[in-house]
This record gives structure tokens, sequence and C-alpha cells, in this order.
């Protein structure tokens, strides 16, 4: 989705520290997903398969379906481009796919409660995320056909969809930390300790804000 460039003639104090903060980012998201599958212990109720695919989709598939790309922090940076490209369209059909499930299961959750559907911000937001995660996947189907978009370059077409890609990243950023200001994660943990779990996604979102932006301004460096 979002796609990392490596700059040239760049201060090695600051290629060691992105790639610190991006092995940072691959462990924050790894914990967090564990800590909310031990929390939410999925199959234990039909709710719990809400928070547990959420999570799975949006801290665990997207995030390394973005960091693919990176040259200081992808686990496959040695690999052909190629390669990448597939383990990431790998990556976001398994995060679509859980992301639909997971949708659907707070969906059929709160229709045999008698609950009101998508009433809390925590809820529209998700359904919006879900929504253009479905659809960005989708306008990004032209990248691999590429005579599906004609009089389009490929060029444009992978900087719209690393600002696409952006976007709905920091979407489900959003709709995580919405769902931790639920009732149901609240009850479990409160207090002070509220805060380092929510430090997770926020976290996550500024490393991936950083890689796509630097990824432009190294392009435009390049280009001049």
């Amino acid at each position: 989705m979002v796609h990392g460039e490596e700059t040239k003639d760049e201060p090695w104090i600051y290629s060691f520290s992105r790639a610190a903060s991006l092995v940072v980012t691959h462990l924050i998201c790894f914990v967090f997903t564990v800590f909310i599958t031990a929390l939410s212990r999925p199959g234990s109720s039909l709710f719990s398969w809400h928070p547990f695919l959420m999570t799975l989709a949006f801290s665990l598939f997207m995030t390394e379906a973005i960091l693919l790309f990176s040259p200081h922090g992808s686990p496959i940076k040695r690999l052909p481009h190629k390669t990448k490209g597939r383990v990431h369209w790998i990556l976001q059909v398994l995060c679509v796919s859980c992301a639909v499930l997971g949708l659907a299961a707070i969906s059929y959750n709160k229709h045999l409660n008698d609950k009101p559907h998508f009433t809390s911000w925590h809820g529209f937001l998700g359904l919006l995320t879900v929504c253009v995660v479905g659809l960005q996947s989708v306008a990004a189907v032209p990248l691999i056909y590429h005579s599906l978009a004609k009089g389009w370059s490929l060029a444009k077409l992978k900087r719209y969809h690393a600002a696409s890609g952006l976007v709905t990243y920091l979407l489900g950023s959003a709709s995580l930390l919405l769902g931790l200001c639920s009732a149901w994660f609240t009850k479990s943990v409160d207090g002070y300790m509220w805060y380092l779990p929510a430090l997770c996604p926020v976290l996550s979102a500024l490393v991936m804000m950083n890689q796509v932006t630097s990824s432009y301004v190294a392009k435009k460096r390049f280009q001049s």
C-alpha cells in the first residue's frame, strides 16, 4: 500500500534511527496483536472474534504489508520487488478478509442482542474503514493489470495507491484506538495501564506517516 524508497547520501545516524524505529514497529504490532488476542480469547463468544480479527487485520497484516517495501525495515528486503508485491497482496487479502469477518461478527452479535448498529464513533469509523480498505484494494488491481487503467501511468497509479494506503492505515489506527476506549476494553484495562496499548496504534501510524513522506522527499531530491 505505502512503498518506501531508499534515499542516498543520508547521515548514517538517520538511517540507523529509522531502521531501529521500524524494528520497534514490527515488535509493537506483534505484541499488541498478541495482547488483544489474549484479552479477547477468540472463540469464547461471538463478540470475541471482533477485536481479534480487527486487530489482526489493521495492526498486524496491514502494517506488515506496508513495511515489506521499506528498505530499512522489510523482513524480505533482499527478495525481488515482484516477490514483495505478491506477498504484499497476500497480506492485503488477509487484511480485508479479517476486517470483513470482524465487521460481520460484531454486526451479527448486535443483531442477536437487539442492539443498535454503528451508533458510536468507533462503530461508524470502523464501518468506514472496512469500506475504504475494500475499495482501496480493488482500486489497486490496475497496478497488477495495467491495461485496465488506460491513460494512467504506472508511476501515477503508485502515487495514488501510496497516498490512499496511508489514509486507510490512519483510519485503521484511529478505529483501533477508539476500540480501546470501549466499555469492553476499559473494564479489563484501566488507569495508567490503558496508555501502554493505546500508544501502539499511535506510534505505528506515526512511523507509517514518516515512511511515506520521506519516500516522496527522497524522490523529489533524486529528480532535482
